[in-house]
C-alpha cells in the first residue's frame, strides 16, 4: 500500500528553466532558483495506516493524505457494488480496495459514497486540509514581445493531443498500491505548488518536483506501471518526455529527459532504470521534473514518496 507521508505535468503552461535545474515560473522558495534541503512539512490531513489485516466491515476504511494535493487510498464497507467520490463513480476493486485524490486547488471538503447490494449506501464525509502555497507577487509584467505564434501553437495543439490521449489509457497495473520511491536523488530545486502572481494576473503554478542532477543521470520508476508516452522527437516544453499508469487512473510524467529507455506499452516495475535526466525542452539546466496527476487532479510527489533521505 502506498505510504501515509508527504510530495506529478505542466502540459499547457510555458514553464522556463533556470540554470539550477528548476522550473521557474517563480516558484522558489529559498535564493535563486533553489531549494537545498527538503524539511519535513506539517501535514494535518493526514490518516494513519490501517492495521496490517484490516477487516472489511460496515464501514470505509481510510488512510493517505488528506489534504490539497494529498490523496486517499482504502477499503470500502462489505458489499459494496458501486463507488462514487464527489458525485463521480470511481473504481474498486474485488477485494474492496480504491483510490482517490484531492487537486492542489481542492476546496475544503469531499464526500464518498459506497452503494450496497441491498440497494442501502454508506456516506463519509471528508475534510480536506488547506495547504500555505508558496505564492509570489511580481509588480512587473511579462516581457513584450512573448506572445506564442501560430506555428508554436499548431505544434503544440499536436503534443496536447498526445498527452491527452495518453491519458485516456487506463492499465491493470497495481502500482497505485506500492509505497512510492523518488525516481532520483538530489537537490531539490522546485517546488509542486509554487505561483507568481503578476499584475495582469496569475502565473500557472509549479505542477511538479524539480530533482536537479547532471545530464544523463538515470532516473527510476517510482511504482510499477505501464508506459503510455515516450516521445519520439522533444517536445516544446516537456522535451523528451515520459508518461506511466500505475492503475487506478493515476499517471507520472517525467519530463526534460536526455534519453528515454522504454517504449509504450513496456511494462515497468518499481526502481527499474526508465530514462536519464536532461534539459530537453524548455529548459537551461538539467534536471528531472516529476509531476503526478490523478483523472484531473494534479497532485504532489512528496505526499507520494516522502521527504528525500
Amino acid at each position: 500500500m502506498m505510504r501515509q507521508i508527504s510530495l506529478g505535468l505542466a502540459a499547457a503552461s510555458a514553464l522556463v528553466v533556470t540554470a539550477s535545474g528548476s522550473c521557474n515560473d517563480g516558484t522558489q522558495t529559498r535564493g535563486p532558483g533553489r531549494i537545498d534541503t527538503l524539511p519535513t512539512l506539517p501535514r494535518p490531513g493526514r490518516l494513519p495506516a490501517p492495521p496490517s489485516s484490516p477487516v472489511r466491515g460496515a464501514d470505509f476504511i481510510l488512510y493517505g493524505e488528506q489534504t490539497q494535493g494529498g490523496w486517499i487510498s482504502g477499503i470500502a464497507p462489505l458489499n459494496t457494488r458501486s463507488l462514487s467520490f464527489d458525485g463521480q463513480q470511481i473504481d474498486v476493486d474485488s477485494t474492496g480496495r480504491f483510490f482517490a485524490a484531492f487537486d492542489r486547488d481542492a476546496g475544503r471538503s469531499a464526500t464518498l459514497v459506497a452503494w450496497l447490494t441491498d440497494g442501502r449506501s454508506v456516506t463519509r464525509s471528508l475534510t480536506i486540509s488547506p495547504r500555505a502555497w508558496n505564492i509570489e507577487r511580481i509588480p512587473l509584467g511579462p516581457r513584450p514581445g512573448t506572445a506564442p505564434n501560430e506555428a508554436y501553437l499548431r505544434r503544440r495543439a499536436g503534443e496536447l493531443a498526445q498527452i491527452n490521449a495518453a491519458r485516456q489509457i487506463h492499465s491493470d497495473s497495481q502500482g497505485w498500491r506500492q509505497n512510492f520511491i523518488w525516481p532520483a536523488r538530489g537537490r531539490i530545486s522546485g517546488r509542486f505548488g509554487a505561483q507568481r502572481i503578476y499584475p495582469a494576473g496569475p502565473a500557472a503554478y509549479h505542477s511538479g518536483t524539480d530533482v536537479a542532477g547532471p545530464t544523463g543521470t538515470p532516473y527510476m520508476a517510482p511504482a510499477d506501471g505501464v508506459v503510455i508516452l515516450a516521445a519520439s522527437s522533444p517536445f516544446s516544453l516537456e522535451g523528451n518526455l515520459l508518461m506511466i499508469d500505475h492503475g487506478m487512473g493515476l499517471n507520472s510524467a517525467f519530463l526534460h529527459s536526455s534519453a528515454l529507455l522504454v517504449r509504450v506499452g513496456d511494462r515497468v516495475r518499481q526502481g527499474q532504470v526508465i530514462g536519464r535526466i536532461g534539459m530537453t525542452g524548455r529548459a537551461t539546466g538539467p534536471h528531472l521534473h516529476w509531476s503526478i496527476k490523478w483523472r484531473g487532479s494534479r497532485l504532489d510527489p512528496m505526499l507520494f514518496a516522502g521527504p528525500m533521505r
